[in-house]
């Protein structure tokens, strides 16, 4: 009896569709009919809603509803989205971190481009070079004794190889994390995140591991007594040094400074989850950095590529690491690593250090932080307040509906901002840190002229 599924096999219209679409991206873009730009951006809702996720187009109620058709993600430049029809959008949201550099850095790319032509993958049997050199740069990136580490492809494939690392090295199964975390959803890293929207629905996740309050070291010291005293096991501490996700959340000062105490007294090992504030998003190199404390293990991410290919990391020290030599098949991916994201992230790291990134978001953060507490005070019913460090800030509204208002006020003005369902009560403010001055004044214009019309 023939499939009567609509979406069963068809090889032809396979490819077909595969064919048109790979056509329009091999076309210059100035070549590009009006036909072709329209059959992209009138096909991505239905493309969604069909063979992808319908609830995105939900998600993104602040973008898909301001126009006839969704925007679509095209081309972009600096600090500059464009969608397919042409339409330019400032982007105050960087891919949540992920364009550190701004979007197609010039010498990123072109490291990239010099890589593919060469050789795009190892063979998976010879050492390559690309790897072990960018391991010797982050070794002397990183604060402390950080010297050893793994690559792979995404953030929370690094938080979920840092707690590995972690168990192997301690023998130990337990982890203290914190309430608002956010370190990835895979299964590993799920078990820290400290939203139950994200966990409830896939319990039990991993067993052993406890939260705490963000920013209160005092409830970590407590866990730790009581986990002694009841003979629980705690391999590590997990946090961010800034929280992200959960809305730009900066701890006490001497928060690091005590967790990182806490954790040598107590024998566990202190983990950073740098993947979002690293490689000079919060004003310094990395999070950590504002309290001049050295975490046992680091996890990589986001900005690490570049913003051109996917790339992260967990590093540690030799005393560590050492746990990993005697089966160094312990823990192994087959595209981590790979020389075309080697090749983003050593340059990446050149223009990190070239063009000063950390100090450009620490100065632009300041600029930022007070244009909009202006605001503030201009409009204190609509806007509660703006915190953060550089270019990690997020604004703070009474209720989710007042923040998707704003995020969808800013898209209607060409504003890219991050309004969600899950969390629309801070908005966050994480553009390129090399997003320019007068981009910058623009979004001020734009948002006053929001915050206005919501007054």
């Amino acid at each position: 009896m023939a499939d009567q599924n609509p979406a069963a096999r068809n090889l032809d219209a396979a490819y077909a569709e595969a064919k048109k679409m790979n056509d329009i991206i091999l076309t210059p873009e100035e070549k590009l009919s009006e036909a072709e730009r329209r059959w992209v951006a009138e096909g991505v809702s239905d493309n969604f809603a069909n063979h992808v996720n319908k609830g995105f187009l939900e998600y993104r109620k602040s973008v898909t509803e301001t126009d006839d058709f969704a925007l679509t993600d095209w081309y972009g430049q600096g600090s500059i989205l464009r969608d397919v029809m042409g339409r330019e959008y400032i982007d105050m949201l960087g891919g949540y971190g992920l364009y550190g550099p701004g979007i197609r850095h010039p010498k990123i790319v072109a490291a990239v481009k010099a890589q593919l032509d060469r050789s795009p993958q190892y063979s998976q049997e010879m050492l390559d070079p690309l790897r072990a050199q960018l391991a010797k740069v982050i070794a002397k990136l990183t604060p402390g004794d950080i010297q050893y580490g793994f690559f792979a492809n995404s953030g929370t494939e690094a938080v979920d190889g840092a707690m590995k690392l972690a168990k192997l090295y301690t023998g130990k199964k337990g982890f203290i994390s914190t309430i608002g975390a956010f370190h990835g959803k895979s299964l590993g890293a799920l078990s820290l995140l400290g939203k139950s929207v994200f966990r409830e629905p896939v319990l039990p996740l991993l067993e052993g591991v406890q939260h705490v309050p963000y920013g209160d070291a005092d409830a970590v010291e407590r866990l730790l007594q009581l986990a002694e005293t009841v003979g629980r096991d705690i391999a590590a501490v997990v946090a961010e040094p800034i929280q992200g996700e959960a809305g730009a959340v900066v701890p006490p000062d001497d928060y690091w400074p005590k967790l990182r105490e806490i954790c040598t007294r107590h024998k566990v090992l202190l983990i950073a989850d740098e993947v979002q504030t690293g490689f000079g998003r919060t004003g310094k190199i990395f999070g950590v950095d504002h309290w001049n404390v050295a975490p046992d293990i680091m996890c990589f991410g986001k900005a690490l590529g570049g913003g051109v290919v996917a790339m992260s990391g967990f590093f540690s020290t030799a005393k560590i690491w050492k746990c990993m030599e005697p089966n160094p098949f312990m823990h192994t991916t087959t595209t981590g690593g790979n020389p075309l994201a080697c090749a983003a992230a050593l340059a990446a790291v050149t223009v990190l250090l070239d063009e000063k990134l950390a100090d450009q978001a620490m100065e632009k953060g300041k600029y930022i932080l007070e244009k909009v507490s202006a605001m503030q005070k201009k409009y204190p019913k609509v806007l509660k307040g703006i915190r953060g460090r550089g270019l990690l800030l997020a604004m703070v509204f009474e209720d989710d509906e007042t923040g998707y208002k704003v995020a969808s006020g800013l898209f209607s003005r060409n504003v890219l901002v991050a309004g969600t369902l899950t969390n629309s009560k801070t908005i966050r403010l994480e553009p390129a840190l090399t997003i320019p001055y007068e981009l910058i004044d623009e979004v001020m214009v734009r948002l006053d002229e929001t915050l206005a019309s919501i007054a």
